[in-house]
């Protein structure tokens, strides 16, 4: 392999497919270590070592379009596990890998670098970890918060082990499930206050995700992280201003060797301090997702499976009625209800977020458009638009009703593969 200078690559950055092998939290913009500027070298794809030891990491890379014939120039902080990813391509055939030991050089210059814009609302484990034991961490200037371990209707979920200090929070706290819709701004004020969480609190949440198989009574119950972004979302439009995620959920925190409690967490009541809703704009009802469907310059986004979305299943076992809404674009989560495996990576952290721009925009999903986030009933949906929120996509909503609203109010809808 080769080695290249700071003032080398500025000459010739278009010459190489960059790979940063820092973690994703880094890539994103958390500046872990020390560098002047957060983020990544502009273009750079995002594969971290962590990953390098992962069985089918050449399955990770072909998905990346990471191809032999590439010259690859690998690049992190730290130079022995740089050139020891530079090796592990070079075995498996790729013939054209240098390396670059300079990024702290780079992130101090004015030269090109990237970050994701709310990078800030996404957080790393060692973070959370330094917020727990020191109560500070980069980035926080708040003097108190509150973090959340979501469940949907699954307390045992929490007792089995949580992040020490979190409090249980169950998705039916905020959302009804008789319309699975958020819940009223009398009831989102009740569960929050009694969750120790007002308006200026900085809420951090998180979910265990479990493998949920469509066939359980209750799959949603082995889907705690993706109840998280669920309540995230919720949060978000009562009026938290400081709204956080654990990138990769409970997984990512025993990833990186933390331990786990069953010591239960309790919350002060407070007084949320403010009106609700404070987003309203990011919740779409029935009435708005019928106008989205006949304007131009918006999308009503199908965030649910290729199965779902040609009607082959409802995609739920309390949902009867199978198709798509008429006009709705497909975002495509993944393989079904319960899973949301194009827009994460393997470690349930979220995916790099250039790639998902890269998917969206092929099916006229764009940042100018007001796009609004559907699923089954919220959850994915959610996730997709906490996706958009990060990347400073403020036009961005959910379609709270989503197929189990459409579905039951004997609106028109479509099955089959729709023509092109």
């Amino acid at each position: 392999m080769g080695e290249i200078t700071t003032e080398e690559l500025s000459m010739n950055l278009d010459k190489y497919k960059l790979i940063d092998i820092r973690s994703v939290d880094a890539y994103n913009g958390w500046k872990e270590g020390g560098e002047k500027k957060g983020g990544h070298i502009k273009g750079a794809k995002s594969l971290p070592y962590k990953w390098s030891h992962y069985i089918d990491w050449i399955e990770i890379v072909r998905n990346k379009k990471i191809l032999p014939e590439d010259p690859l120039l690998i690049y992190g902080y730290d130079r022995d596990k740089t050139e020891e990813v530079a090796k592990q391509f070079e075995k498996v055939g790729y013939s054209d890998v240098t390396v670059f030991n300079s990024f702290l050089d780079w992130a101090g210059k004015d030269l090109p670098m990237e970050h994701l814009e709310r990078y800030r609302q996404l957080i790393s484990a060692d973070w959370l970890n330094q917020l727990i034991t020191t109560n500070n961490a980069p980035e926080y200037d708040n003097n108190k918060f509150v973090l959340c371990h979501a469940h949907y209707r699954n307390p045992s979920d929490y007792d089995e082990g949580h992040i020490p200090g979190a409090i249980s929070i169950d998705t039916n706290s905020l959302e009804s499930p008789e319309t699975w819709n958020r819940r009223s701004s009398e009831e989102l004020k009740e569960a929050l206050e009694s969750a120790g969480i007002s308006h200026d609190t900085t809420v951090i949440v998180y979910g265990r995700f479990s493998y949920p198989k469509n066939e359980d009574p209750f799959p949603g119950s082995s889907a705690g992280h993706l109840g998280a972004m669920r309540c995230a979302f919720i949060m978000l439009y009562a009026g938290v201003e400081d709204v956080r995620t654990l990138n990769g959920g409970l997984q990512s925190w025993l990833d990186s060797g933390y331990d786990i409690t069953k010591e239960p967490a309790r919350s002060n009541r407070v007084s949320f301090g403010i009106g609700i809703p404070q987003k309203p704009e990011i919740a779409v009802d029935l009435g708005e997702a019928k106008e989205i469907l006949s304007s131009p310059d918006k999308n009503l986004v199908c965030v649910r499976s290729w199965r779902e979305y040609i009607g082959e299943v409802s995609g739920y076992n309390y949902i009867e009625k199978k198709g798509r809404i008429p006009g709705a674009v497909f975002g495509d989560c993944g393989s079904d209800a319960y899973h949301m495996e194009n827009y994460r990576n393997l470690d349930h952290t979220m995916r790099e977020y250039g790639e998902v721009v890269e998917n969206w925009k092929k099916v006229g999903i764009t940042p100018e458009k007001r796009n609004a986030f559907y699923c089954g009933t919220g959850w994915r949906g959610s996730e997709a638009f906490f996706n958009a929120w990060l990347m400073g996509w403020d036009r961005s909503a959910v379609y709270d009703g989503g197929w189990f609203e459409w579905s039951n109010n004997d609106l028109p809808f479509e099955t089959g593969v729709p023509e092109e």
